[in-house]
């Protein structure tokens, strides 16, 4: 996506497969009983990992059209949801792990915020708001790249499709940041008072 962008829709269509591929990979580990918590933690990290990446690419891709507004807008939107994933994904690793419990379990999100507990317990709207979340980020990749060609009307809208679950993700993201925040701040106070 950086060293060779004229490449761009190999780089789409590989992104698109590792992105299925994550998808099922899970499901396909439960099903045969080959889950670990070293896999959980792979799992995790490369998902983390190649959002954080397209983010990155997007925030220089889209510094050129930041200069219509003489402010940027884009670049800067996109570095702010780079740091809200990292602080929301790592805090509520760790406020669940200072439980010993697993970051998506009914048990470590008890008492938490209403729509957290729905976001790990409801697999259509967890599934519905990351998928819309990454299928916006990759058109949005592939859009810029389109100009003129027959897939640029699909492609915007397909960005129009994604968008509110994207932002809800996002609104996920801030809600899940403040309570993980929240329950750990609640354990330290337990602890004082003990």
């Amino acid at each position: 996506m950086i060293a060779f962008p004229k490449h761009w829709f190999l780089a789409t269509c590989l992104y698109l497969a590792s992105f299925v591929g994550d998808l099922f990979d899970g499901l396909l580990a439960r099903k045969l009983n080959q889950t670990s918590e070293f896999g959980g933690l792979i799992d995790m990290l490369t998902d983390r990992l190649s959002t954080l990446g397209l983010l990155y690419v997007l925030s220089g891709d889209y510094q050129p059209q930041d200069l219509e507004f003489g402010f940027p807008v884009f670049r800067l939107t996109f570095l702010v949801l780079i740091a809200l994933d990292i602080a929301s994904h790592w805090s509520q690793m760790f406020s669940t792990a200072i439980l010993g419990a697993h970051h998506k379990g009914n048990d470590a999100n008890a008492g938490r915020n209403s729509i957290v507990r729905l976001y790990y317990r409801n697999y259509f709207f967890f599934g519905y708001l990351c998928v819309g979340t990454e299928i916006l980020y990759i058109a949005a990749y592939a859009f810029q790249f389109t100009e003129g060609m027959s897939c640029h009307r699909l492609l915007q809208a397909t960005l129009w499709v994604s968008l509110p679950g994207c932002l809800l993700k996002q609104l996920v993201n801030v809600i899940q940041l403040f309570s993980a925040c929240y329950s750990v701040a609640n354990k330290d106070a337990k602890s004082k008072i003990k």
